[in-house]
């Protein structure tokens, strides 16, 4: 551990001459203080060796920032930045889908845990109580609540018989895919886009369709040289009247 006076110095030395080798060791001196605020979070099921990851990570841009003239210890200043880098991994990590988005949301997710005072749903108090403590709406405590008492679930989900676990989505959900009105609602889509392709390519002069079709609607596509050496013109001339012909049809195909 360093004393007072040598983190100042090595933070002077950082800010002023850009010393890497002083930047090291500030980080090196303080990695235990990482480790013990790492292994707070690992109630969260999240690898410890990934959050102490991390937290270096915002050690490290701690570091970076610190100010030796404000007179107050790296400790106290890098704890903020260890935690907001172990707080964004987790709410990457912790479900596949993101459980919170919004700044009320966030707040919730790391301490609605602690403010659960037994199993089971919160009763009208203990909202109004978590609500009032942490400045939000009831509403948000009750929807991150019912956020964080959900699991992932597989789509698929287990086909063996011994998985005593909630059903796969797989095995109720209907599939619309050969629902008649659904079939039929997307035949009529892709004729309606195939007349307006074809449509979109009568409006096009002889020499632009032929080489829309050499690039793009035949299995044997065409380059811009081979075509520039079939029309007598320069491959930079055959792109252009390519572009241009896109850009026709697409306008006639979103009129």
């Amino acid at each position: 551990m360093l004393t007072p006076d040598e983190e100042r110095d090595l933070a002077v030395r950082l800010r002023d001459q850009g010393d890497m080798a002083a930047a090291k060791r500030l980080v090196m001196s303080h990695l235990r203080f990482v480790i013990r605020i790492a292994r707070g979070y690992l109630g969260y099921g999240l690898p410890l060796p990934d959050l102490i990851q991390e937290g270096s990570v915002g050690l490290m841009k701690a570091v970076r920032r610190f100010e030796p003239d404000m007179g107050v210890r790296l400790v106290s200043f890098a704890v903020h930045w260890i935690r907001a880098e172990i707080h964004e991994y987790i709410l990457r990590n912790w479900r596949i889908v993101k459980v919170a988005t919004t700044k009320a949301q966030r707040k919730l997710f790391f301490n609605l845990r602690s403010a659960k005072k037994r199993l089971g749903w919160f009763t009208r108090e203990e909202v109004e109580s978590v609500a009032r403590d942490l400045d939000v709406k009831p509403e948000t405590v009750l929807e991150m609540e019912s956020r964080l008492s959900n699991q992932d679930l597989a789509f698929d989900g287990d086909d063996s018989d011994e998985d005593e676990g909630p059903a796969a989505p797989a095995s109720y959900l209907p599939d619309m895919r050969m629902e008649p009105a659904s079939a039929l609602e997307r035949q009529d889509t892709m004729m309606d886009r195939h007349d307006r392709l074809h449509a979109a390519l009568a409006g096009l002069d002889a020499r632009s369709k032929t080489i829309l079709q050499a690039r793009w609607l035949t299995e044997k596509k065409q380059t811009l040289h081979e075509l520039a050496e079939q029309f007598g013109v320069s491959a930079e001339r055959i792109r252009q009247i390519e572009k241009n012909a896109m850009k026709k049809m697409r306008a006639q195909l979103e009129a």
